[in-house]
């Protein structure tokens, strides 16, 4: 199946599913977490859209246990980088109708957590088409970020395309399991 296929009924079906937002399970991921050193203690994260998985207890849990918060801002056509935010912080629409910080301050995040349209347990995700995210990975590929896709169940299918610009997750996080 093409992916502007899958997109198409996978946005559907969480909209459908996804009314009361959802919450992805953290508690699943946290000793994974544990086993890791990272360089510096800055999550990179998503504020939801179009019935996204809510990401707002996952970066409450970061933000109490140390870590320092960013979102992602689109500086052109073709490029994303991340920028300090703290959760009471304003934010601004940008024209694709997501919300991006006002801080300057750009970082480069030890922890991603990536929106995603669909995923399969191979870890394989497929975002909205931009590839922004796989060309931020691409560039920062040697600071070995972890990927972290966030989910919920129905958007799962059984086996997404993927060419050898797509980027792997290192896990999947839904509001039921953890695929690793």
């Amino acid at each position: 199946m093409l992916k502007k296929h899958i997109r198409k009924r996978i946005i559907k079906a969480r909209e459908i599913k996804n009314k009361n937002n959802l919450k992805v399970k953290f508690s699943l991921l946290r000793e994974e977490l544990k086993k890791k050193i990272f360089k510096n203690k800055i999550v990179g994260s998503y504020y939801p859209v179009n019935f996204e998985a809510d990401t707002s207890q996952v970066m409450k849990m970061f933000k109490q246990k140390g870590y320092k918060l960013s979102l992602p801002v689109i500086s052109s056509k073709y490029d994303m980088n991340f920028y300090t935010w703290n959760l009471n912080d304003p934010l601004y629409v940008n024209k694709y109708g997501i919300p991006e910080p006002k801080s300057k301050i750009k970082v480069i995040p030890s922890i991603l957590l990536i929106p995603m349209v669909a995923y399969d347990k191979r870890l394989n995700r497929l975002g909205y088409g931009g590839g922004y995210y796989d060309r931020f990975l691409k560039k920062y590929e040697k600071k070995n970020i972890l990927k972290i896709g966030l989910a919920i169940t129905c958007q799962e299918v059984k086996k997404l395309p993927s060419n050898n610009f797509d980027k792997k997750m290192d896990y999947i996080l839904t509001e039921k399991k953890l695929y690793k």
